[in-house]
């Protein structure tokens, strides 16, 4: 016990300052007394900074306490006896040596603390280092506690840490700060398409061929007189087809700071198509492919954009360059979803009250540039044909409850210039002569629009008065202004089974039925089989689609799954065929029926799919087409 205590006394006494310690009283102190009553004979009187020490048990008590809590402490244990006064003497004068030694190392470490601050503060702020505060001081100071070394460690540590975490230099493993604002990401698909072609479909001994007018505008004229040499290119009606086809796509997005975004994309392809990125396995075309030749790569995405707002659903969103669609759309009747635009766009979002954003989006886009040389084997050279897509799209995006969601889409679309139209009267002698409204021929197209000649060919001496060299381009018979209504509904009830009901409306309001059956040179059908007779024309302006699927709606992990149907009618001027769908009935418009299909995915990132495609025509010449899908499926 008397050990503790005394711990305690040097502890409790290390915390006071003797030098400023108060005076004692002007009685004498019970030290004092107490050495007088040992010896008999009067002590000297304390000195300053010494502590008086109660008199032993049964000796007077000192008629005033002393403020200092240590002195009091060991006045009372002298008191009890429990110390004698001899050694509490001798115990003080050594507890003011160790507390006059704290007191200076402690002050000590206060100064080296601040000088060592400073320094850091200092070299942070680029300025050079304070001189040594002790440089013209008689005394140096050469020892700092263990304490204070600890200390400073510790802040240095920190400060080099968080520096080394700002510029990504703490560990060698570690991306440079710029490599943390790009994304990169891709897709491969491997598909196995097999394409059945049905019983009674158009033959050209029957109601006529079904001509490729693709085939036609992309390559030499065709000679349309009765005395050619060669039939006009035509698209397969009977021969069924199995092909292994590839898709693989590579992109990235790098974020520049302050909302401003750009991205590009390579993908695969049989060829520049719009609608499709798939690549054949075997097929020679272009120069590539077959024998395991190696297979050409296209720029699909490549744009800048903008964002502004503080969420997703209260933005602003400016692209530039080549992106996604960036129309709400269900389906691919009037948009194939690989479809890329061209031009600039404005997207808005804002969520007016809770749960209910309307949304805005709308753009200019341009479909046809006039080469600069055009006509290039002229010296005078044609008028510009430029061709342009408007369009802009009003919508809601609702949801309802927590449980089902509704989005709507109304949007109108103007194709400047698209229609192809009759050229200035001339006479070509060979195939390489131009008209000068040639390039309103579009430059891809599927099948199903209705065409008519572009070129005003004037029959004399140099064709046999048009029995000969009728070198003949085709051009869309129809303008396009086209409105689109677009729905989704999603009940979220039975999670994660989602059921979505969903659909698409389309009607092209600047089809003219009387016009178009005066130029028309397809879509019509010969009932009666009469020959030299193209029969009526049965083109059409509307195109709608609707169907159901159940599952989850993004494939997240292994055994996820959905599935559907859904049934479509498209008559064959509703939309432009160069831009919709690429593989329901083989491409395009004028097509009308069903579709199954299924996906499950095999991990986070894989799924197998599966497509039931069943169309047949609408107008004209009969074709009916299957189309059996499987794939594999792999995203990162």
């Amino acid at each position: 016990m008397a050990v503790a205590v005394l711990s305690g006394l040097h502890l409790l006494h290390g915390a006071e300052t003797p030098k400023t310690a108060p005076e004692q009283p002007a009685e004498k102190p019970a030290v004092e007394a107490a050495a007088q009553t040992k010896s008999g004979s009067e002590t000297k009187p304390q000195e300053p900074g010494e502590l008086a020490l109660m008199p032993p048990r049964g000796a007077a008590a000192p008629a005033v306490p002393s403020t200092n809590v240590t002195v009091n402490l060991i006045n009372r244990l002298v008191q009890r006896g429990l110390l004698p006064a001899e050694d509490a003497a001798e115990l003080i004068k050594q507890a003011e040596a160790d507390a006059i030694v704290a007191q200076n190392q402690a002050v000590l470490a206060e100064q080296a603390a601040a000088a060592a601050t400073q320094a850091v503060e200092a070299v942070k702020a680029g300025l050079p280092a304070e001189p040594d505060p002790f440089e013209d001081d008689s005394m140096r100071v050469t020892y700092i506690p263990e304490t204070v070394k600890s200390q400073l460690r510790d802040e240095i540590r920190q400060e080099v840490m968080e520096k080394a975490r700002r510029e990504n230099w703490a560990a060698p493993r570690t991306l440079p700060e710029w490599s943390t604002r790009i994304r990169i990401f891709g897709d491969a698909r491997v598909r196995n398409e097999g394409i059945y072609y049905q019983e009674g479909n158009a033959t050209d001994d029957q109601t006529g061929d079904i001509v490729d007018f693709n085939q036609i505008n992309t390559g030499r004229p065709y000679d349309v007189s009765v005395n050619a040499s060669q039939f006009a290119p035509s698209i397969n009606r009977d021969q069924d087809r199995q092909r292994l086809r590839l898709r693989t796509r590579v992109g990235l997005e790098a974020d520049l700071g302050e909302g401003f975004t750009i991205g590009s994309r390579i993908v695969t392809g049989n060829n520049n198509s719009p609608v499709s990125a798939n690549q054949s396995f075997g097929l020679a075309n272009q120069q590539q492919g077959g024998n395991f030749s190696k297979y050409a790569i296209w720029l699909d995405r490549g744009f800048i954009k903008y964002q502004y707002g503080p969420g997703a659903d209260r933005n602003l969103t400016v692209l530039a360059g080549r992106f996604d669609n960036p129309y709400f759309k269900t389906s691919e009747i009037l948009w194939d979803d690989d479809l890329g635009f061209d031009g600039g766009a404005v997207q808005v979002r804002y969520e007016t009250l809770p749960g209910l954003v309307p949304f805005f989006s709308g753009g200019a886009f341009p479909v046809f540039n006039t080469d600069l040389n055009f006509a290039s084997n002229q010296a005078k050279k044609f008028k510009s044909t430029d061709k342009w897509l408007y369009g802009g799209q009003l919508g809601v995006d609702w949801k309802a409850h927590k449980k089902a969601e509704l989005v709507l889409g109304a949007g109108y679309h103007h194709f400047d210039g698209v229609e192809g139209k009759l050229s200035s009267p001339f006479t070509p002698v060979t195939a390489e002569d131009a008209g000068n409204t040639d390039d309103t021929r579009p430059t891809f197209a599927q099948k199903g629009n209705t065409y008519r000649p572009l070129r005003n060919i004037v029959p004399n001496a140099l064709n046999d008065f048009g029995t000969k060299n009728q070198f003949q381009y085709f051009g869309l018979a129809s303008p396009f202004e086209q409105v689109a209504l677009s729905g989704k509904l999603d009940f979220n009830h039975f999670e994660p089974v989602q059921i979505s009901l969903f659909g698409d409306w389309v009607k092209n309001m600047a089809f003219d039925r009387a016009a178009i059956d005066k130029i028309a040179v397809n879509n019509r059908r010969d009932e009666d089989n009469a020959k030299n007779q193209l029969g009526a024309y049965q083109g059409g302006d509307t195109a709608w689609l609707m169907g159901l699927r159940l599952g989850q709606q993004v494939l997240q992990k292994r055994w996820d799954w959905n599935c559907g149907v859904s049934y479509r009618h498209v008559e064959s001027d509703a939309v432009i065929d160069g831009f919709c769908d690429s593989l329901f009935g083989m491409g395009g418009t004028n097509v009308k029926g069903y579709m199954l299909f299924g996906n499950l995915a095999l991990s986070a990132r894989t799924w197998l799919g599966f497509r039931w495609m069943s169309a047949d025509e609408v107008a004209g010449p009969r074709l009916k087409v299957d189309v059996l899908e499987f794939s594999y499926s792999g995203r990162f």
